[in-house]
C-alpha cells in the first residue's frame, strides 16, 4: 500500500491519507486515544457497530518527511511510511515505540440475509439441557450489499504480552503464539479489545465474528464482515488508564445495587414460591448472610419454554412471594431468555408485530420497538409481581449447534458451527451483537418504568459496552474439576483486562457429574448418552468429600469477585447441604460469607470507583505491578481492590474424587510483588515483597494478604448488605507507608448519586505523625458513618493492635496513635 498524500481537516482534529488501495482517516479523540479508518469507499462510514460516541477533542499535527508522514497528538505519534503504509505507533513524551502495524487489508465479502423465500419455514425444535430452540431448516441467503474482510496486522516486539479479548474456555492469559477465535458461545463472551503490558490497547469497532491470529502465518486480528476496518489506538501510562480510555469510548459503568454485592443464592432450580421462602427463611434461621435468592428456568407453564409468564399452580402468587422474601430483607432474581416457544403468549405477541427472528422463536433485539415489547411482556407479571432483577440467561441464541455430542470439536470446528448459525439469524456484520442489543433494552425500559431502582442484570454474554446496562457478566456452564476451576481464574483476569468490570461465575461450577448420568439435573437424569460438557468429576455431588473440598476453594475465590454467588445443577448447593455447624466444610463455607460481609464497605467504595473513575475491581497483577515481571505474568493470583492480594488455593490436600483421603502439603505457594510489603491478613505476619513464600493453609484458609500502607474500612458481621447497625464501624489501618482510601456511600438502590448525592469520604493515613484524618460526609444514608462510632484499629507490625473508638458527625476528625 502506497501513501500519495495526506491533508489535514479544517479544524486539524482529523487527517485524510490517500493511499493506491483506498482511503485512511486519523482522527485525534482525545491526547492518548486515535481512531484509526481504513475504507475502500469513497467517504469513511459514520456507523459505530459497538455505539461509540466519535467526538473528536485532540488536534493532529502533521509533518512530512521524504519516506513517511508523521501524525501526532500531544501524547501519541504515528508515523505512516509512505512506500509500504505501515503504521509504528511512539508514546510522544518518552518517544518509546509501542506497536507496529505491518499492514491492513479490506477484502470484498458480500454481506448475506436469510429467510425461507416465502416458503413455509421447515422448523426443527431441539431439546438441550441449554434449553428448547428452533432450527430453520430451509432459510436461503440472499445478498444484500457488498462488505468485506478486514485483517489488522501485526509485529509485536518479541517478549511483549498480549492480553483481553474477552473470556473463553482454555484459560490462556497471553495470548501471544495462540490461536482466538472471537465468537458468542455458552462459555466464550467475545469482547474485541487487547491491551499490551508495553501500555497501550486497541479496540475493533467491529460485531461480526474475529480471529486472534499469533502464528508462523503471521499476527493479526481478522474481522470476518465489516463495512470498513475501523479501530482505536488507546496509550495510557496505566493499565487503569487505559481501560479509562476503553469506556470513555464505550461507556462508563453505572451502580449496581448495593445488595448486589452480597451473597446470592441460586441453583437449577428452585420449583415453587413455597421453596423461595424456605431457602431464605432458613438462611436466616442460621444468621448466615444472604441478600438474594435466584429463580431460575421452568417458571413457565410446562411445554411453554420462554414464556414469561409463571405456572399459577406452583407461583399462585408473585407479590405475596416477593413480599415475604423483602420482609427478609432478602432480594430476588429471575431467568428470562431470548427465545420462546410458539404457540405461547408472548411468542405469539412477537409474531403479529413481525419482531421475531427467522427462527421464528428468538425476539429481534436489534428493533427498538420490539425491545419495547419483550418489556412489557417481562414487567406484566415478573417485575410487576415484585422481582428485583433479572438473569437474561441464553443471550447467545444459537449456540446449541455446538452443545451436545460426546467429544468436544475443534477449535475451528466450533467456530464455524455456532458463528455460522449466528450468522445466518443475526446477520454476519453484527454476529456478537446480540447480548449487548438485549441488555440495552432491559436497561432503558426498566429505567423509564422504575427510574428510582437500578438495573441488575446477570446476563451470560456481552460485549464492548454492556457495562453502561447495568450487566453482571458469567462465565457460563462450566464443570466441577479442579483444572477447570483454575481456568476460571485465568478467564476472570482477562475478562477485567478487558475492560469489563463486573464478572463472575458459578461457585462450584454448573455440572458436577460425569459417567453417572442418572444424577443429572436439568431434567437430564433420563439420557444415557455422554456429553462432552458435562463432564465434572464428582458423580455423587455434594455426598463427595472430593466435592465438598473443590466446592469450598471455589467459594473462598468467589468471595473476591465482584459477585459473590452459587449456582449449579446435579447436587444442591446450600451451605446446609455441606454438613451442618461445627463441621469442617459448613464452617468454611459461613467463614467465607462473614468475610464477604465485613468487607462490604470496603467493595461497595470499590464499585464507586467503577462507576466514578473507571476503575477495576478483580485486577490482573499488571494492573498494579507493570513493572515486576513475575507478578504481571502470573495468571492464578489478583489483587481484590486497592489492598488484597488473593491467593486461591486450586489443588486438592484434604479429598480426592470419591471421597479419598488425601496425604498432601498444606502448604501453598504464593508470590508476593515487589516493591511493597504484606501482611498476612489471617495472622497479621509481615513479609517484605519480591520473593515466593510457602504459607500453611487449612480448609477455612486461604492465602490473603494485605498491602503494607492500606486502609481498609469494616462493617460488623451482617446478613444483608443494607442491614443497620448499631456496633461501631471499624477502619483497620495497615502501616507502611502514607496512604488515602476514599470511602464510597450513597442510597444503595436509587439513581440520586447520578445527580451528585453521595459520599466520598477520605480516610488518610500518615505514617510520620501516626495520625489518621476522617474526612467531612456530606449526606447520611443508611448504613452511613456520619452519626456512628468508629473504631479505628492499627494493625502494628511487631506490637499488635491499638485501639481508638471515636464519635463521628459527617465532619473532618484527627485521630492520633
Amino acid at each position: 500500500m502506497k501513501v500519495l498524500s495526506c491533508t489535514a481537516s479544517q479544524d486539524h482534529r482529523s487527517a485524510e491519507l490517500m493511499t493506491d488501495q483506498g482511503k485512511l482517516a486519523v482522527y485525534g479523540i482525545t491526547e492518548n486515544i486515535i481512531r484509526c479508518v481504513y475504507t475502500k469507499r469513497e467517504e469513511v462510514l459514520s456507523l459505530s457497530p459497538v455505539g461509540i460516541e466519535r467526538a473528536t477533542e485532540a488536534g493532529i499535527c502533521i509533518e512530512e518527511k521524504e519516506d513517511c508522514y508523521i501524525l501526532a497528538t500531544s501524547g501519541v505519534s504515528i508515523r505512516i511510511e509512505k512506500r509500504t503504509g505501515r503504521f509504528i505507533w511512539s508514546d510522544r513524551k518518552s518517544g518509546k515505540i509501542l506497536l507496529k502495524e505491518d499492514s491492513k487489508e479490506l477484502a470484498e465479502n458480500p454481506l448475506m440475509v436469510y429467510s425461507t423465500g416465502g416458503e413455509k419455514p421447515v422448523i426443527r425444535r431441539v431439546v438441550t439441557v441449554d434449553g428448547e430452540r428452533n432450527f430453520v431448516e430451509n432459510l436461503k441467503p440472499e445478498e444484500d450489499h457488498m462488505a468485506y474482510r478486514g485483517k489488522l496486522y501485526f509485529d509485536w516486539a518479541p517478549d511483549e504480552q498480549i492480553h483481553g479479548l474477552g473470556q473463553g474456555e482454555e484459560g490462556i492469559y497471553n495470548y501471544r503464539g495462540n490461536v482466538q477465535y472471537l465468537y458468542q458461545h455458552n462459555m466464550r463472551i467475545p469482547i474485541p479489545f487487547l491491551l499490551s503490558d508495553r501500555k497501550y490497547g486497541i479496540l475493533a469497532d467491529c460485531g461480526s465474528l474475529m480471529t486472534f491470529n499469533d502464528d508462523s502465518r503471521g499476527s493479526y486480528l481478522y474481522l470476518d464482515m465489516v463495512e470498513q476496518l475501523d479501530y482505536y489506538f488507546i496509550a495510557g501510562e496505566s493499565v487503569d488508564e487505559i481501560i479509562a480510555g476503553y469506556r470513555k469510548l464505550t461507556g462508563k459503568a453505572v451502580m449496581l445495587p448495593k445488595w448486589a454485592y452480597g451473597y446470592v443464592q441460586s441453583k437449577e432450580a428452585y420449583r415453587t414460591q413455597a421453596e423461595m421462602i424456605e431457602i431464605a427463611e432458613e438462611y436466616r434461621k442460621r444468621r448466615i448472610g444472604l441478600d438474594c435468592v435466584v429463580q431460575d428456568w421452568n417458571t413457565w407453564e410446562d411445554g411453554k419454554w420462554g414464556n414469561k409468564k409463571v405456572d399459577k399452580s406452583r407461583y399462585p402468587d408473585l407479590k405475596k412471594m416477593n413480599q415475604a422474601l423483602h420482609d427478609m430483607h432478602v432480594h430476588t432474581m429471575v431467568s428470562v431468555w431470548p427465545n420462546m416457544n410458539s404457540g405461547t403468549e408472548n411468542c405469539d405477541e412477537m409474531e403479529a408485530h413481525g419482531f421475531l427472528l427467522n427462527d421464528y422463536a428468538t425476539y429481534d433485539a436489534y428493533d427498538e420497538e420490539a425491545r419495547k415489547l419483550y418489556w412489557k411482556q417481562a414487567e406484566e407479571e415478573l417485575f410487576s409481581g415484585g422481582f428485583d432483577s433479572w438473569w437474561c440467561d441464553s443471550t447467545e441464541p444459537f449456540s446449541g449447534p455446538d452443545w451436545n455430542g460426546a467429544c468436544l470439536r475443534e477449535p475451528w470446528e466450533r467456530f464455524q458451527m455456532v458463528g455460522n448459525e449466528h450468522k445466518k439469524f443475526l446477520r454476519a456484520d453484527r454476529a456478537n451483537l446480540y447480548a449487548a442489543a438485549h441488555a440495552k433494552g432491559i436497561y432503558e425500559n426498566q429505567r423509564k418504568s422504575a427510574p428510582g431502582k437500578r438495573v441488575l442484570n446477570l446476563t451470560r454474554s456481552g460485549y464492548a459496552g454492556s457495562q453502561k446496562y447495568g450487566t453482571m457478566l458469567w462465565s457460563g456452564d462450566t464443570c466441577a474439576t479442579w483444572k477447570n476451576f483454575k481456568k476460571q481464574i485465568t478467564e476472570g483476569l482477562n475478562m477485567c483486562i478487558s475492560g469489563m468490570p463486573y464478572w463472575t461465575l458459578d461457585i462450584g461450577a454448573f455440572f458436577t457429574v460425569n459417567e453417572k448420568w442418572q444424577n443429572r439435573g436439568c431434567g437430564c437424569s433420563q439420557d444415557p448418552s455422554m456429553k462432552w460438557f458435562w463432564r465434572g468429576d464428582y458423580d455423587e455431588g455434594v455426598s463427595d468429600l472430593g466435592y465438598r473440598e473443590l466446592y469450598v476453594r471455589w467459594f473462598q475465590y468467589g468471595t473476591f469477585l465482584p459477585m459473590f454467588r452459587s449456582h449449579g445443577t446435579d447436587t444442591p448447593r446450600e451451605i446446609w447441604n455441606f454438613g451442618e455447624k461445627g463441621g469442617m466444610f459448613y464452617d468454611a463455607l459461613e467463614k467465607s460469607i462473614r468475610l464477604r460481609y465485613r468487607l462490604m464497605p470496603y467493595i461497595y467504595s470499590m464499585a464507586g470507583k467503577v462507576c466514578l473513575e473507571d476503575y477495576t475491581m478483580m485486577r490482573s497483577l499488571l494492573f498494579d505491578f507493570p513493572e515486576d515481571k513475575t507478578a504481571s505474568a502470573m495468571d492464578s493470583q489478583f489483587m481484590f481492590g486497592e489492598s488484597l492480594l488473593v491467593c486461591p488455593v486450586t489443588e486438592p490436600m484434604y479429598f480426592g474424587a470419591g471421597s479419598q483421603k488425601l496425604d498432601a502439603a498444606r502448604n501453598w505457594k504464593c508470590y508476593l510483588p515487589a516493591g511493597e510489603s504484606w501482611i498476612d491478613f489471617e495472622s497479621g505476619r509481615y513479609f517484605e515483597g519480591g520473593q515466593w513464600i510457602d504459607i500453611p493453609v487449612t480448609l477455612a484458609y486461604i492465602p490473603v494478604f494485605v498491602k503494607a500502607g492500606s486502609v481498609i474500612p469494616m462493617e460488623e458481621s451482617l446478613e444483608y448488605a443494607s442491614e443497620e447497625v448499631d456496633t461501631p464501624f471499624e477502619i483497620n489501618i495497615y502501616p507502611g507507608k502514607d496512604t488515602v482510601f476514599t470511602l464510597y456511600e450513597d442510597a444503595g438502590d436509587d439513581y440520586s448519586y447520578e445527580e451528585g448525592i453521595y459520599n466520598r469520604i477520605t480516610l488518610n493515613w500518615e505514617e510520620r505523625e501516626k495520625t489518621l484524618t476522617v474526612g467531612p460526609a456530606e449526606h447520611d444514608f443508611p448504613q452511613s458513618i456520619r452519626n456512628r462510632s468508629l473504631r479505628i484499629i492499627l494493625n502494628k507490625k511487631e506490637s499488635g493492635r491499638t485501639e481508638r473508638v471515636v464519635d463521628y458527625y459527617g465532619e473532618e476528625i484527627k485521630i492520633y496513635f
